[in-house]
């Protein structure tokens, strides 16, 4: 993902080139990408910064693993009511039954 802050020292070709999206915010509105930010903070926090990844693919594997396994269905989110987005996502579908 490239960010507002790197933006300006890609190209849109470069960002093309490599099969990337740019992410930025809409004119006045700088919250829209807030909760991408909060979330790549947290995975830096709890995990990336406390390890040394001897490959790509071994850092791809952890990352993964703590994503799915880890933040989406165990580590409790305060936006959330303090349940995991998998609780979350299983409450709601109970309380939303298709039509």
């Amino acid at each position: 993902m490239i960010t507002s802050y790197t933006v300006n020292l890609t190209s849109p070709h470069q960002v093309r080139q490599y099969g990337m999206t740019a992410s930025m915010s809409r004119k006045g509105n700088c919250y829209d990408n807030a909760p991408m930010e909060s979330f790549w903070g947290t995975l830096k926090n709890e995990l990336v910064h406390h390890r040394r990844y001897e490959t790509r693919a071994q850092a791809h594997r952890e990352i993964s693993e703590y994503i799915e396994l880890f933040y989406n269905r165990q580590r409790r989110h305060s936006r959330l009511g303090n349940r995991s987005p998998a609780a979350f996502a299983q409450q709601w579908a109970r309380q939303h039954p298709p039509a």
